[in-house]
């Protein structure tokens, strides 16, 4: 496997290509996902980001309001839900994880946040978020990386808040 760092992008297809064998070694389904996210920008380019990784005949669930989100969970659950940090009007994603728990979501959460610190991501963290992600960082590796991190930690049993 290539690790080279240059200016090519030589990290970024090795990382990203390690992920994809991965993937298909162990033949596992893509897993169910749900975006929640309030701006149809943002949630397209997560939405294009995880066909990218998870093929484009995939479905995946995208809705932009809590209340919308709750109602999806409890009719048919996903394996891992992407949660924007601020849904409008006023909800952050340290109240809408509870909520997302409370509707019978016990798997990963991952949160896409505009703009993290260090002491909001431990706090998101603390919340039940199984990861944060900084929006300017949403590609194929940083997700995929999110995605196998949740996956971890669903078969070690951590992702339970």
């Amino acid at each position: 496997m290539a690790t080279s760092s240059n200016s090519c992008g030589g990290s970024f297809l090795a990382r990203r290509s390690s992920l994809v064998k991965a993937r298909a070694e162990t033949n596992d389904a893509p897993p169910e996902v749900l975006v929640i996210e309030d701006e149809s920008i943002d949630a397209e380019h997560l939405l294009a980001t995880l066909r990218i990784l998870f093929g484009y005949d995939h479905e995946i669930r995208w809705t932009s309001t809590l209340g919308d989100a709750v109602n999806r969970v409890i009719e048919r659950t996903p394996d891992i839900v992407f949660l924007d940090d601020a849904l409008k009007p006023s909800s952050d994603a340290s109240q809408t994880i509870p909520l997302l728990r409370g509707a019978g979501f016990s798997g990963p959460i991952i949160v896409i946040c505009g703009q993290i610190t260090h002491a909001r991501r431990a706090h998101l963290l603390a919340s039940g978020a199984c990861d944060v992600i900084d929006k300017d960082d949403v590609d194929s590796v940083r997700v995929g990386e999110a995605v196998a991190l949740s996956q971890t930690q669903s078969v070690n049993g951590q992702s339970d808040s």
